[in-house]
């Protein structure tokens, strides 16, 4: 992953859940496209297509949905931080599933910023596995799997 000067907890905790998305969006993204690109040499378009599908709002929905349960009390205030920050949602997404992704996505980015890379894979592969529908894809990387 790519190292960045990591942020202390009390100062994540002072950001917007908005910036904790934005970062949280940018690191799922590169995350799929690296599991997708990795999985062989393919058309960009193919490519495409596929992170697309795992990263649009209404999948980093269903993902936080079947997930939530398993994170820790932090984590889950962190996501409500995001599903009830106050956002523009595009014109086709919808409202209900893009908060819900926001708050996926600010999960992500405060698992980044503060440094806690093994967790944050160990989210994107759970993210994988929901969004993969058990199709013998083992995730990104399936020897790594930490507890909350």
């Amino acid at each position: 992953m790519l190292k960045h000067k990591l942020v202390d907890e009390s100062t994540i905790k002072e950001y917007s859940p908005v910036i904790l998305a934005y970062i949280g969006d940018a690191v799922f993204e590169l995350v799929v496209r690296t599991h997708i690109v990795a999985g062989g040499n393919r058309k960009v378009k193919d490519i495409h297509h596929d992170t697309v599908e795992l990263v649009k709002a209404e999948s980093q929905a269903r993902v936080i949905r079947q997930i939530f349960d398993e994170l820790d009390q932090n984590e889950q205030d962190i996501v409500k931080r995001g599903r009830n920050a106050k956002s523009t949602p595009p014109k086709h997404a919808d409202l209900v599933d893009y908060r819900m992704s926001t708050g996926f996505e600010a999960l992500l980015g405060y698992l980044y910023l503060k440094g806690d890379e093994e967790r944050l894979i160990y989210l994107v592969d759970k993210a994988m596995d929901v969004e993969c529908d058990n199709d013998g894809d083992a995730g990104l990387y399936a020897d790594e799997a930490p507890s909350p």
